[in-house]
């Protein structure tokens, strides 16, 4: 209890900008918890593992037990690697052509509102800010008091007002910004692992393409039947008897 009204008492003594600041919190906390579960879910498997499965089954030209790797999963990275395996065995730049528009596709559900978090991070400094100059107009207002007793009171009410919105912007604003840059990381770390992933899936699908096209061309042509000619029987002369 002694905690409870402690905040309950930090917060009364901010002022009216403590609301704003409070709602800012509040939505920031919603984006948190929502991009935590999204960017978790991407970052759960194992890019490098799944990656070198994907390679050596592919090599092998086992393209369906590649297939059968990413089947059960909705990953971006998995994602990216079923494009791929869908377009079949083919030369690099399709290859990698469809693995870009898959990486288009899928990356922006990664950083979508990670942006919003720097600006309400700006909004709350600025509104505690704000705060700050609205506290000191009502100490410096407490200075043409005539009394000294509400002079005094006027000064610690403004003073406090300041202070404690300040501290309080500056609480929502430091950490929504710790947590914008660790999401960000995390983000960049998918999309490294979805470029590996392209490039050497890519690679050996091309590969795969080019030792059929070798192959095809390698067997012997089918040898091509002439057509079978007649021999006239031979006509003797045949003497009168």
């Amino acid at each position: 209890m002694n905690v409870l009204s402690a905040i309950a008492t930090f917060y009364k003594q901010g002022g009216i900008f403590m609301h704003a600041v409070l709602v800012i919190a509040i939505v920031v906390i919603a984006i948190i918890l929502e991009r935590m579960i999204v960017i978790g879910r991407a970052a759960a498997i194992d890019g490098r593992k799944l990656t070198d499965d994907l390679v050596r089954a592919a090599g092998r030209g086992d393209l369906n037990g590649a297939r059968q790797i990413v089947m059960g999963s909705n990953a971006p990275l998995a994602r990216v690697a079923r494009e791929i395996l869908q377009t079949g065995p083919a030369d690099a730049e399709t290859l990698q052509s469809a693995a870009d528009d898959a990486a288009t596709l899928v990356l922006p559900e990664l950083t979508r509102r990670l942006a919003y978090m720097g600006m309400l991070a700006n909004s709350a400094t600025l509104i505690g800010l704000l705060g700050t100059i609205t506290g000191l107009i009502t100490a410096i207002s407490g200075v043409g008091v005539a009394d000294a007793a509400q002079r005094s009171a006027h000064l610690a009410a403004g003073i406090s007002e300041a202070l404690h919105t300040t501290a309080f912007g500056l609480t929502v604003a430091i950490p929504t910004l710790l947590l914008q840059g660790w999401f960000s990381g995390r983000v960049d770390a998918i999309s490294e692992q979805i470029d590996e992933l392209a490039i050497r899936l890519s690679k050996t699908m091309a590969k795969l393409a080019t030792g059929h096209a070798a192959a095809a061309n390698s067997r012997p042509a089918p040898i091509a039947q002439m057509p079978s000619q007649r021999v006239a029987p031979a006509t003797g002369t045949h003497g009168s008897h």
